[in-house]
């Protein structure tokens, strides 16, 4: 085994990190369209396998309960963390099913399916994608470096171009909580609005008596 010479494992981080900033945008997009969906009513189902699946939890993690301000809390589930139902479907269906028959069983039109993975060539993922797909749900992945198998299966990928998995995965933490900053923002954004509106009517209502 060839270890990494002292201080290359940051200097690989800082070389993705530039690369990474590209897809910013997009992950930003990702923030608020997800508030916007999750506010309305929508769900948000994750998953990922090993390293990409502590990343999972912890983006339903902030959801579930916060970021950094306090708000209401949004409904996110990472399905790995269910492990009866995870190791009852693959004890009965394969290693394969394990996540795309939760996605059946929780995910509905309009939900958001996010998937992580180092590699995007994972087999219980992309089958996953492709229940999500027939369900009607939007699929998100968050992968290593294109093309990969994971980008082509979701209707969006944010694809880090990192020749080691832990950059990937510590790039993939940055999408995190990038993601979160753009959610809470966008509630925020939304609460501000929904509270104006019945000061507006009020005003409206108020100018009309006084005519």
């Amino acid at each position: 085994m060839k270890l990494a010479h002292h201080g290359r494992h940051c200097d690989d981080l800082m070389e993705a990190l530039v690369e990474f900033r590209a897809s910013c945008p997009l992950v930003h997009r990702w923030g608020a369209e997800l508030a916007r969906s999750l506010s309305d009513g929508a769900r948000l189902l994750v998953a990922g396998n090993g390293g990409s699946a502590a990343q999972a939890q912890h983006l339903t993690a902030e959801l579930v309960g916060r970021y950094r301000d306090d708000r209401p809390p949004f409904s996110a589930l990472a399905l790995h963390a269910d492990t009866s139902s995870t190791t009852a479907i693959a004890n009965d269906y394969g290693v394969q099913e394990v996540f795309a028959r939760q996605t059946c069983a929780h995910g509905r039109p309009g939900d958001i399916l996010m998937l992580l993975s180092t590699s995007g060539a994972s087999a219980n993922l992309l089958t996953a994608a492709a229940e999500a797909r027939r369900i009607g749900m939007k699929v998100w992945a968050l992968t290593g470096p294109a093309p990969n198998p994971l980008e082509a299966a979701g209707d969006e990928a944010v694809c880090v171009d990192a020749p080691r998995s832990a950059t990937v995965q510590e790039l993939h933490l940055v999408a995190v909580h990038m993601i979160c900053e753009a959610f809470d923002r966008a509630v925020e954004e939304r609460t501000v609005l929904t509270s104006a509106r019945p000061h507006d009517n009020t005003a409206a209502t108020l100018e009309e008596g006084a005519v």
